[in-house]
């Protein structure tokens, strides 16, 4: 796999990545998350008082265990569903289609009973794409290599 470049929103210049176990589950479960969006980044960090987009490359470790859902699939769901549940998983890197807030809180009306499964694919393909990379492990972490930071206008 080639160098490809890669954005964190933070609060801060993150020049050693950590992964930074939270009370929140995310899509992928505990992770370092990027994106191949800069956009989204700037998104990601507008939600703190000081929005800072860290830029990355990255080369993918083929050795490592990974995971690339390449469209929003019925795998994809039962995936998210797991790791917002607190499911640990076992691979290194996971990357996909990222439940933002308004599909997440379909993904939770579906879990709640509200919606079906078709309910829900009907509401989730009309929203706008995003991407996220979840580096799970350190083994995964030194696939990344700091390159800039820069602020964000909010």
């Amino acid at each position: 796999m080639g160098k490809m470049t890669v954005y964190h929103g933070s609060y801060t210049t993150i020049q050693v990545p950590k992964i930074i176990p939270g009370k929140n589950t995310k899509d992928f479960g505990v992770g370092f998350y990027c994106t191949i969006i800069r956009e989204q980044a700037e998104r990601w960090a507008r939600r703190y008082t000081t929005p800072v987009v860290n830029t990355y490359t990255v080369r993918m470790d083929t050795s490592l265990r990974i995971l690339e859902f390449k469209e929003m699939t019925e795998g994809w769901l039962d995936f998210i569903i797991d790791c917002r549940h607190g499911q640990p998983h076992d691979y290194d890197i996971v990357i996909g289609a990222m439940a933002n807030d308004q599909i997440y809180n379909f993904i939770a009306d579906y879990m709640d009973g509200i919606l079906t499964r078709e309910q829900f694919w009907a509401l989730a393909k009309f929203k706008y794409p995003t991407h996220q990379i979840s580096f799970c492990s350190d083994a995964a972490l030194e696939c990344l290599e700091f390159v800039s930071s820069e602020g964000v206008r909010i």
